[in-house]
């Protein structure tokens, strides 16, 4: 029973960081393509960039809903610490979530697209923000007292390092949808994003690198773990396969080819979650409160592993199906069609 204590809260944790990585993979280049939309030069082309989403978007969202339902589960303690400190940008994030999904629906049959247009770019930009600032105020840490309750600010949230965590997020959310954009696209908009992927590989490299090396310098315990062996060949070999990616991402643009950027785009955010879990672990409330002392009881983690045990393969062959039907290009002439 000991062991267990230890072995499942690791696999929940492990589990979790699937349920992240997986909606911020498939979700981001919907917020990303929807921020894209606020630049689109016509309205011909801004209903391709929705289009390019109409039969994916609502599926890539589930996972962040099976995420909040699986750390309400397996963490209970770090679920409502977690909301309770990080209470605005989660309401920020979910009434983007909100104006997107109304916008999306609604647009199409709107004699004067103005308003939906606003209400979908911009929630996009909030979904993104609120998640962004949200990373941002965990990774810097969370006050809580010694039973893990919180006991800080409604603005703790809200420093100068969070702005910059969520930029560079909203940079990455960019670079994945427009890369998502040279899949789907062709002829002048396609070449649009291929400029538009440039910028945003270069500046989420920025912020990347930036929050590589502040992070040890602010976080003592972050700081204690990584540059001790092996961690710290590890943490050390993540910055150069970044540079490297990066590299083959921008030889890829330059080079014009459609679906290469994506592809080193998605190892780019493994190799994030990859250090971000090197950063985190083992806590989850850092750095005060590990996934030992906020997981629940072996016998409901337990039972949570054989419900999300079947869930998880069904949903992953729902996504994967998904992308199979509605692959390829979206074309002018489709797009006035559908409307």
């Amino acid at each position: 029973m000991e062991s267990l204590q230890y072995f499942l809260p690791q696999v929940w944790f492990a589990i979790l960081g699937l349920f992240l990585f997986l909606y911020v993979m498939l979700d981001g280049f919907d917020l990303g393509v929807g921020i894209l939309s606020i630049t689109a030069s016509s309205e011909e082309r801004r209903g391709i960039l929705m289009l390019s989403l109409g039969n994916v978007w609502d599926a890539n969202e589930t996972w962040l809903v099976l995420m909040g339902g699986a750390l309400f589960g397996a963490f209970p303690l770090a679920y409502g610490t977690i909301l309770q400190a990080l209470y605005i940008p989660v309401m920020v994030m979910i009434f983007g979530l909100i104006f997107r999904a109304v916008a999306f629906e609604f647009r199409e049959h709107a004699r004067t697209k103005l308003y939906w247009n606003i209400a979908f770019g911009g929630g996009s930009f909030l979904a993104a923000l609120g998640q962004g600032f949200a990373l941002g105020a965990v990774l810097q840490g969370i006050a809580v007292d010694s039973v893990g309750n919180f006991i800080g600010g409604t603005w703790d949230w809200l420093t100068w390092r969070s702005l910059l965590v969520a930029l560079t997020l909203i940079q990455g959310y960019v670079l994945i949808g427009s890369t998502y954009l040279i899949l789907k696209t062709e002829g002048d908009l396609q070449t649009t994003h291929y400029g538009t992927a440039k910028i945003a590989s270069i500046t989420t490299f920025i912020g990347a690198v930036y929050l590589t090396i502040t992070t040890p310098i602010f976080s003592e315990s972050a700081r204690d773990r990584l540059f001790d062996p092996p961690l710290v060949y590890i943490f050390a070999l993540i910055p150069l396969l970044g540079a490297l990616l990066i590299f083959l991402l921008l030889r890829s643009l330059y080079l014009n080819q459609e679906k290469r950027p994506f592809f080193w785009t998605l190892l780019l955010f493994l190799l994030s979650f990859i250090g971000l879990g090197l950063v985190v672990f083992p806590y989850i409330i850092p750095s005060e409160i590990t996934i030992y002392e906020a997981a629940a009881s072996p016998s409901s983690l337990v039972f949570m592993i054989v419900f999300i045990g079947f869930l998880i393969p069904i949903m992953l062959a729902y996504n994967i199906y998904n992308y199979i039907v509605f692959r390829g290009k979206i074309i002018p002439s489709t797009a006035e069609n559908k409307r």
